[in-house]
Parts: C-alpha cells; structure tokens; sequence
C-alpha cells in the first residue's frame, strides 16, 4: 500500500463519506488506538510497514512511535488517500467499511482534535477582486462600464475556481493597471469641464420645402434652387453657434457644377458656404449668429453656381442635422445630468467653508462604497485634505480636486482587495464572527459577484443583517444579478463557459467533407443554446428551490429549435430561437447535466470522444472523488489504437489499461466514461460506432451495474446521492470561501449533507445555499496560522 505524500495528493477532495450512501456506519465514540494500529497493520504494512517503504514512506516511523499523534503530516496523508478510497489500491484487499470508519475518526479527534460542537473557520488569504468582479463593481457602483478582460490579464484559477485568494496576486505591472483603470474610470464618470451652455439638434427630417414637399435636405441638387424651413422656440437671446452637418455625394467623376448653401433667419443671412465637386470629403458649415428670443425659422438655402459640364454629373448636398448651442456668454450655462449622478448635491457652493464640508460628505459617501465599510476618519480627512488643496490651484475646478480623490480610492488596496477586520489578525486559535459589513461582502460577492447594495450597507451599518439573513439571501437570489453568480459557477463548475469556444473539428466528428455545412450543423447558435441550457436548469433550480438531484436525473431540460434538432428532439414541437423549458418523454436519453452538449463537448478532444476525461469529470465533479494525478510516461491512446484496426472505444480502453500503472485508476473512470459514449464529441447521440454497436454498460468501482446512462444516472441520484451531495456543498463552499476544503471543514460539510438528506428539505438548492451561507467557515474566521502546529 502506496502513501503519496506529493501535493497533488495532499489536495486530492474529502469528499466521499467513509462509508457508502446506503449503509451508514458510526464508529465508536472513542476508538482505540490499538484497534486504528491493527487496521494499518492488515492492509497497509504489505506496502509501509515491516520494513517495506514503497514510495519511500514508511508508517511504521510515526506509527510505532512513543506518541504516534505527533507526525501530523503523516496522518493526514494516512487520512486523505482513506477518505478518497485511493488507497489501498483497488487490486489489493479493502478495509471493511467499519474498519475504515474507526481510522478516520480516531484520526480527526485524537491527531485532528475535530470538534463538531467548535468547528474551525478556516482562514481565507486577502482576496483581489477578479475580473469579473472588478468589472461587475464599477458597474454597480458607478454604471461604467470598464472592460476588466481587455485591460487585466486573465486570473489565475486554483480548485477550479477564479475567485481563490491564495492565487489571486498581484504583480507591479497588474498594479500599474490599476491606476490606469481608475484613471480611465474617474476621466469617464467624473465631469471636469464645467457647465455648458445650452444646447439643441435640428435633425434633416425637421425641414419641410413648401413648392415641393416630395423634397428633402438629404438630397439637394447644386444645380437646382431650393429653400427648406424648420422652426424651433429660442428661449434666450444672444449669440449662438450653428453646426451644419454635411455630406456631398454623386461624386464618383470630377464636375464644374457649383452652388452656395445659405443659412437665413427670415430674410436674414446668418452664414453662408460655398460648394464644389473637389469638398467631396464631406466637411462641417459653421457660423456664429445673434438670435432673438422667440419663434426662430431655420432656412436652408441652395443657390445653384456654375453649371456642370457636358457628361459631368450634378453632385447632391446631404444635410444631416444642424447643432446650435447657445447662448455663448455662459449666462444660461448648466451641468448635464450625469454630473449629478456623482456630485449628488449638484455644483459645489461658493465659499471654501462650504466647499470643504461638501467634500467631506463626498468622500464619506465614496469612501464607503468603495472599502465596502465606513472610510475612517484618518483616510477621510487625508483625501479630503488631497481634494481641496488640488480644487485651490490656479486654473483647477472642485470637480478636478475630487476626480484626484476618487482615483486615490480606486486605486487603493482597500479597493481592490476584500479584506477583513480581525481583532487578532496572528492567532490562529481566536475564532471570531466576520463584522457585518465583512459578512454583506462575503454575500454579495458569492451571489452577486459584486460589491455590496445600499439594502446590504444599510443593514450592516446598523447590525441587523444576520438578523434579516434569510429574506436577504433570498432577495439576492430574485435579483437579476444573481445571473452573474449562476454563469460564473456553472461555467467553471461545468465547464459551460468554455463549450462556446472549445476547438471542435466538426467535420470529422460528422463525417462531412465541407467544413461550411459541418459548422452550419453544429453552430455557433447552437453552442450558446448548450450553454444557455446548462445555465437556464441551474437557475431553475436554485429560484425555484427544486432537489438538486434534479442536476442529475430531470425530466426537463431547456431548448430552443436549433438545439431541439441537434439533439434529435424535434417531435416536442420546440419552436423559434427563444429557450424554454421543455418537458422531456420517459424514455429520452437526455435529462440532467451529464447528457448536456456544454458537458459532452467540453469532456471530449478535438475529433473524438474521451471516456477518460468524461470519467474523470464524473468523478472530480459528480462523486467528488477525484482520480490521482496520472503517472509520467503513460501512452497515448493513440499509440494503443495502432495495435489493432478499427476497434471501438471500448476495446481501446481495454488495451490501455493492460499497462499495471494505468489498471487502478481506469478501473474507475472508465466505466463512468464508456457509459456516455452513445454521445458523440459534440453531444449528438447515436447508436453505433462504425460498424460496431456500442455498448455503454458498465459496473462501478463500488459493485452498481448499470446497462446505459439512464440507469447510471438513477444509480448517482440514488445509491451515490450522498457523493453527489458531498461533491456540490464543496464546490459551493470553494467557490464562496475562496479556498479548497481542509480537514478541519469536515465536521461543516459532513452537518450540510446530513441537512440535505433529511426528509424535511428533501435534498433543496435553495436550503444548501441558505446553509453555506449560515456555516461557520463562511460567518466565522480566525487569524493565520496552522492549528495542527499548535497541537
């Protein structure tokens, strides 16, 4: 028996129970060492004991020691290759299931010390907003919209996930980034450039010819007199700026036609602009002119000069609108309506007194949304101080001294980064609730990706959001912007954000010659319905609170009619491009997310099928039981299929898992795998592979048989649902705590998954939300620091 202690195997999920689904077994309220000693002994010391040291790991070095509890590394590699049942090996004689439960629990209470009754928190790295969620924030706050994934590079994933902190850092180069993207953003939403006069738009369609109606400013002749009329009210007199927007066309050989186009008030010339063949360019006729205040009639004058020469073609005025602003000494200048989106209180007062108070309400207001807590004091005064010593230069504005703040704020760590306050920030042992306003961050930042609303500061400022947590989750999963969290999750959960892009080479997967009608088939319309329908079944299960077995065996799905066709389904009479629930027969072959196009295409190469990475997805993903890392030099399928000819997948794998370094690990992917290979590499089902019929039954690692998808499904919403259960509460809580499962979240996921499978909530998305959320790693922490080596 083999113990890798290597980190792929350190981090390898603990996430099967130690027993199966259906036969619970409790070990012994105190279970003796003695009793732990001779399990290791029958099925481990083969390989680790009695002077064997396979792996270069001896268990007989901690084992046998005068206090066996100390090697805490050890125990824990002992621990989790147990918990995820890869060792013993598969080939080898397995403890029984009692026999494993005794190890484990003599391993978490006497070398662990796990309490049930005082679980640890964990502790969660500092966490730099990710793309989508600095670009989601900006958004929510500002409603800016700043392209995060053009102007940052791509974030660093760990546990499958871009919102773990512990890869989530920060280079120089990143940080210049930053300010650069506070500069753009402040320069965007912050107006520096003072009130402008008012101003208004005459469009073409505004101007009427009177002889001849059937005419139009978007098509006048040089060669032909014509007068236009448009009326607009002018309010103010004064001095006003006319803009006339012009094109010439019919210009395709030179001319000598020329003309004049004249500007009037009445009879009144207000401007006027010669025209020639050689302005082909287009160009922009403007002038200045003194306007009274009431009714003001627009002419627009053609006066026809040189004609064209014989042969030559007439060119045509195409007026496209006229802008007057006005009028031009500023008495009736105003602020335009996004100034008050930021400076709420409208435009500074007077006096510096005033000015400074103003400020100082800016920067509460900014401050706090920004940090998503109260700015404090010291800061506050400081950018306060900052705002109005630049607002006080020569020839600088009050806007452009608060545009200075506001960059500060953006470009601050405490921006950028979600960090928590913590009373003993190096004590690993003070274990202590998340504030509140740290508590409305982790929410919103799990459901929302974003930062958090006025409902959630309000409640948090005033220390009754736990309180009001239930109808708060529930109002955020309503939300529209609960979107984010589900296509952020699914997509890296599932994979579905990859199924639009993935390389697929169609054309072999369906033997069409012409790689046009291959791609018509397997579009880019029908690759957003597969992601559409992977995310619309989440989102259905979580609003409308349904088992999430359902993920796993429901008799619905979403379609629209290209993907209704590409799957074969269209006797439902699915019509139009609009996606909709669509109930399926008893006897489809589709229902749940394993006979989904998002998973089968994702889990398959380039030009075929792979049973391997299907398998493996299964069990990463479903089961929550991840194979090890495989060994170096393993061959390549394809140099397993040049030993015989046109051979199914089935007996390929069967070639491939001769090789004993390959046997253990395939005997539990494989016939996970070879269940879905009714499904072809781009999710189309199908009967025969060749000339070969293909046979998709199976028998798991844990003794179930299945004869096709549809019974393996039952089998992982039945026998395997606690795995199933198991799997998702970790990626949940991975995704919302922004760090991998450890050891000491046992006793947390083991109390989700007994929740779930109480009759009482029968399994429902919305209770395991509501229960992640309520869990102590997500509303406790405590400081930094290994417990184990307190212990």
């Amino acid at each position: 028996m083999k113990f890798e202690l290597s980190l792929p195997v350190l981090l390898l999920a603990l996430v099967p129970q130690w027993v199966s689904a259906d036969e619970p077994t409790q070990p012994s309220p105190n279970p003796n060492f003695s009793d732990v000693k001779l399990v290791l002994e029958n099925y481990c010391y083969g390989c680790h004991g009695y002077g064997e040291t396979e792996g270069d790991v001896s268990l007989e070095a901690f084992v046998e020691s005068d206090n066996p509890t100390l090697d805490h590394q050890g125990w824990l590699a002992v621990w989790r290759n147990l918990r995820a049942q890869t060792m013993p090996p598969a080939d080898q004689d397995q403890p029984t299931k009692e026999e494993a439960a005794l190890v484990g629990a003599w391993i978490e209470r006497s070398v662990f010390k796990l309490d049930p009754e005082k679980p640890d928190p964990g502790r969660v790295t500092i966490r730099r907003m990710n793309r989508a969620e600095y670009t989601n924030t900006i958004a929510d706050l500002f409603g800016y919209n700043f392209k995060a994934t053009e102007n940052f590079p791509a974030d660093d994933t760990g546990y499958g996930f871009d919102t773990i902190g512990d890869v989530l850092t920060i280079s120089p180069l990143l940080m210049e980034k930053y300010f650069d993207a506070a500069s753009e953003i402040v320069e965007a939403i912050v107006d520096t450039s003072g009130p402008d006069n008012p101003s208004f738009t005459v469009w073409a369609n505004s101007f009427s010819n009177e002889a001849k109606p059937d005419a139009s400013v978007e098509s006048m002749p040089l060669n032909q007199e014509a007068k236009f009329l448009a009326k607009r009210w002018i309010e103010h007199p004064g001095e006003y700026h006319f803009k006339v927007e012009l094109q010439l066309e019919n210009l395709e050989r030179g001319s000598t036609s020329t003309g004049h186009l004249v500007l009037k008030s009445e009879d009144r010339e207000l401007g006027k602009m010669p025209l020639s063949w050689d302005q082909r360019l287009a160009g922009d006729f403007e002038t200045t002119a003194k306007l009274d205040e009431g009714h003001f009639h627009f002419h627009l004058v053609m006066q026809p000069g040189d004609p064209a020469g014989e042969g030559q073609e007439v060119p045509k005025l195409r007026i496209k609108k006229i802008s007057v602003e006005g009028p031009l000494d500023g008495t009736q200048a105003t602020r335009p309506k996004e100034y008050t989106k930021i400076f709420f209180d409208g435009p500074p007062p007077k006096d510096e007194e005033g000015q400074r108070a103003y400020a100082l309400k800016l920067i509460e207001h900014y401050g706090t949304l920004a940090y998503r807590r109260p700015i404090d004091d010291g800061t506050r005064d400081r950018l306060v101080e900052m705002m109005m010593r630049v607002s006080q230069r020569d020839g600088r504005s009050f806007e452009e001294g608060f545009a200075m703040a506001l960059t500060a704020i953006l470009s601050s760590p405490r921006f950028i980064f979600r960090a928590e306050i913590q009373p003993e920030p190096n004590n690993p042992a003070a274990v202590v609730p998340v504030d509140e306003f740290a508590l409305a961050s982790r929410l919103s930042y799990f459901l929302w990706s974003s930062t958090p609303d006025a409902e959630l500061m309000k409640l948090a400022g005033e220390g009754r959001l736990r309180e009001q947590l239930e109808a708060q989750v529930d109002r955020m999963i309503a939300d529209e912007k609960s979107q984010r969290f589900i296509g952020r999750f699914v997509g890296q959960w599932l994979g579905a954000s990859d199924v639009e892009t993935m390389n697929i080479d169609a054309r072999r997967i369906l033997g069409i010659s012409d790689s046009a009608e291959a791609n018509r088939v397997f579009s880019r319309t029908v690759r957003k319905a597969m992601r559409d329908e992977t995310e619309m079944m989440f989102a259905e299960i979580l609003r409308e609170n349904l088992p999430v077995l359902d993920f796993l065996n429901a008799n619905y799905t979403f379609l629209n009619e290209p993907l209704a066709n590409f799957y074969g389904l269209e006797g439902l009479g699915v019509s139009g491009n609009e996606m909709r629930k669509v109930e399926l027969p008893e006897d489809s072959v589709r229902g749940g997310i394993l006979t989904q196009g998002t998973f089968l295409v994702t889990s398959s190469n380039p030009t075929r099928t792979s049973p391997v990475k299907r398998g493996l997805f299964i069990l990463d993903n479903i089961l929550g039981t991840p194979a090890p890392p495989a060994p170096p030099d393993v061959p390549e399928l394809e140099e397993v299929r040049s030993r015989g000819k046109k051979l199914t997948m089935r007996q390929q794998m069967e070639l491939h898992r001769e090789a004993p370094m390959c046997k253990s690990c395939h005997q539990r992917m494989d016939p996970l795998g070879l269940a879905l290979e009714n499904f072809s590499a781009i999710g189309q089902f199908r009967t025969e592979e060749g000339d070969e019929k293909i046979d998709p039954r199976g028998k798991l690692i844990t003794g179930e048989e299945f004869d096709d998808i549809r019974q393996l499904t039952k089998i992982l919403a039945s026998d395997r649902k606690t795995d199933f259960y198991r799997c998702l509460t970790e990626k949940l809580l991975t995704y919302a705590l922004g760090r991998g499962m450890e050891y000491y979240d046992t006793p947390t996921i083991d109390q989700i998954v007994e929740n779930l499978e109480q009759e009482s909530n029968n399994g429902k998305m919305r209770g395991l939300v509501h229960a992640i959320i309520n869990s102590p790693p997500f509303q406790l922490r405590r400081g930094d620091g290994s417990l184990l080596s307190q212990n």
